[in-house]
């Protein structure tokens, strides 16, 4: 894998890190309130679907990481697949912006990785 490809699945990585901590510890504090665009009673309502849900970013993440450090493309790129498709149906069926936060970066490094290799 060459240097973009790995600093473009790393980023990816962290994003989905930063998504766990977001949806996981700080989903019902101000900063992920407004992350999110939720009231106080809808995320107290919604913190352990949003800890769930930040689990599995968290899942995604390590999968990358994993991915990076066993220099294991087919490994790399079934994740980054997965959030492509994570992406695409969060962009269909909560809001465009996932699209261009989850699934536009996941697919730059699933194109790097797979001209890497």
């Amino acid at each position: 894998m060459n240097s973009v490809a790995i600093v473009l699945v790393g980023l990816v990585a962290a994003l989905h890190f930063y998504f766990l901590a977001l949806e996981m510890f700080l989903w019902t504090t101000p900063r992920g309130r407004a992350t999110f665009g939720l009231t106080e009673e809808f995320a107290q309502d919604t913190k352990m679907l949003a800890a769930n849900q930040g689990l599995y970013n968290g899942f995604l993440g390590a999968g990358l990481v994993w991915g990076l450090f066993a220099d294991k493309t087919d490994v790399t790129l079934f994740f980054l697949g997965c959030v492509i498709a994570a992406g695409l149906f969060g962009a269909a069926s909560v809001g465009r912006m996932i699209l261009f936060v989850q699934a536009l970066p996941a697919a730059a490094a699933f194109a790097a990785v797979a001209l890497a290799a």
